[in-house]
This record gives structure tokens, C-alpha cells and sequence, in this order.
């Protein structure tokens, strides 16, 4: 068994590992663009979820990482050996210090953003709704419809700017489920229940402009099911308004 000497020196090697890979974890995470480009003021909600949960992975990761290189590296064997090694032994210290970390990180995710994330989700989605649309799921397409000014489609899902829509979502066959990637909100579409999902657009876009602009399906659901995908194009109040009356006269 190696002495409390040595193995001090085998701690201090880990957390010299330790510390770098999680400089450079953080670094690559701050300095690159992890997440598609969002539309919705509750994507930005989700994204500041995702980059803050990331960030406090990112430790966690490298002392993994760090105790096994350092492990293989140092204690590799070159011949086969011919029995076990010595058990590593815990003490107190490092398993109380271990627990305590973990414990300490679970209890601050759960708040923040668990918490604190759906209280703000929770704040946007009761705020008075500007526009209804109804989505219905089928194999293998999608109909929205726009019950306040009598318009249906199967082309493409038009939404106004800055307006506060509230989604009514359901299926007529089988279980599908609501998402447009760049508003990072989803929702179940269930035969004979209506779920609802809340989403206030803060960009002008188009799906030829942000593959990220698309309502797919992301329950599978069939052999079509990579196909149930509907453009989505958000605009100005004005355009929406023109084309509601041209979508109404056809």
C-alpha cells in the first residue's frame, strides 16, 4: 500500500488534471455557440437552462476524466498481471467532501433553473393571449387552423411577431408530439385530449432561412414520421394580418 506521502502526490497530480481539463472545458463551452439559433422569448429561457447546466457539468466531467487518465497512465501495468492490486482506500474526507459537492450542486439545479426556470415559463404562458391556433396531428401532416378568423392549412404555420400565441394540440390517429425546434417548446399530441403549449415569437424568420423555423413531429409515429414537418414562418403584425384575409378568401 503506498504511503499517505505518496498518495498525496497521486491527489495532487488529479487535481493539477483536474483544474485544467475544466479550464479548458469551460473555455471551449463560453467560446462556442452549443445551441441553434432561437426565436421565442421562452427559448431564451431554455437556453439559459442548457448553458448553465453545462457549465456546472463541466467540473464534474473533468474530475472524472482526470481521475482515469490519471489512473491509466500512472498505474498501467505492461505485463499481465498475475493477480488484483490493493484496494484504494476511502476516507471520510474524501467521500464527505465528494457527497457534500454533489449534494450541494443536485439541491442548486433543482432551484435554479428548475425551479426558478418553470416559475418564469409558468409567468409567460399566463400572460393574456393574443392569438388562438388549433394544431391537429395525423399521419403523416399537420393541420393548423385559426379559429378566430375561420382560416385552416396544410401548407405552413404563420405567426405574428411579438404576439403571445397559445398552441390547442391534438391527434386524430395516433400519439404525436408538437415541436418547433427554434421555440425549444414541446408538447404531446394525443387521440382525444387537447394539450396546450404557450410561445411568444421575437424573431422574423422563415424555414428557408432557419431550418430551425419547423413544425416536426418528435414522437415516432410510423413510417412517415420523418416527413411530418410543416414550415413556419413568423413576420410582422401587418404581413400576418394580410395574410389571414388573403388565407380567408381562398
Amino acid at each position: 500500500m503506498a504511503s499517505p506521502r505518496k498518495q498525496g502526490g497521486h491527489f495532487l497530480w488529479v487535481a493539477i488534471l483536474w483544474i485544467v481539463l475544466t479550464v479548458a472545458g469551460e473555455w471551449l463551452v463560453l467560446s462556442t455557440n452549443l445551441i441553434p439559433g432561437a426565436a421565442a422569448e421562452e427559448a431564451q429561457i431554455v437556453d439559459s437552462a442548457f448553458r448553465l447546466l453545462t457549465i456546472l457539468a463541466v467540473p464534474v466531467m473533468a474530475f472524472v476524466l482526470a481521475a482515469l487518465l490519471y489512473s491509466v497512465l500512472r498505474f498501467r501495468s505492461r505485463a499481465m498481471p498475475e493477480q488484483d492490486g490493493p484496494a484504494l482506500p476511502a476516507t471520510r474526507r474524501v467521500v464527505g467532501g465528494w457527497l457534500a459537492i454533489t449534494s450541494a450542486l443536485s439541491i442548486y439545479v433543482i432551484i435554479n433553473p428548475g425551479l426558478i426556470g418553470l416559475a418564469e415559463l409558468h409567468d409567460l404562458a399566463h400572460r393574456n393571449v393574443d392569438l388562438v391556433v388549433q394544431v391537429e396531428g395525423q399521419r403523416w401532416q399537420w393541420q393548423v387552423t385559426y379559429p378566430e378568423h375561420d382560416v385552416k392549412t396544410h401548407e405552413e404555420l404563420v405567426l405574428p411577431l411579438g404576439k403571445h400565441v397559445r398552441f390547442d394540440i391534438t391527434s386524430v390517429d395516433v400519439l404525436h408530439s408538437f415541436w418547433v425546434p427554434a421555440f425549444r417548446m414541446k408538447i404531446d399530441a394525443v387521440p382525444g385530449q387537447v394539450t396546450s403549449v404557450w410561445v411568444t415569437p421575437n424573431q422574423v424568420g422563415t424555414a428557408e432561412q432557419d431550418h430551425q423555423l419547423r413544425l416536426v413531429c418528435a414522437e415516432l409515429c410510423g413510417l412517415g414520421h420523418t416527413i411530418m414537418a410543416m414550415p413556419v414562418r413568423v413576420v410582422e403584425p401587418p404581413e400576418f394580418d394580410t395574410w389571414i384575409a388573403g388565407a380567408r378568401q381562398q
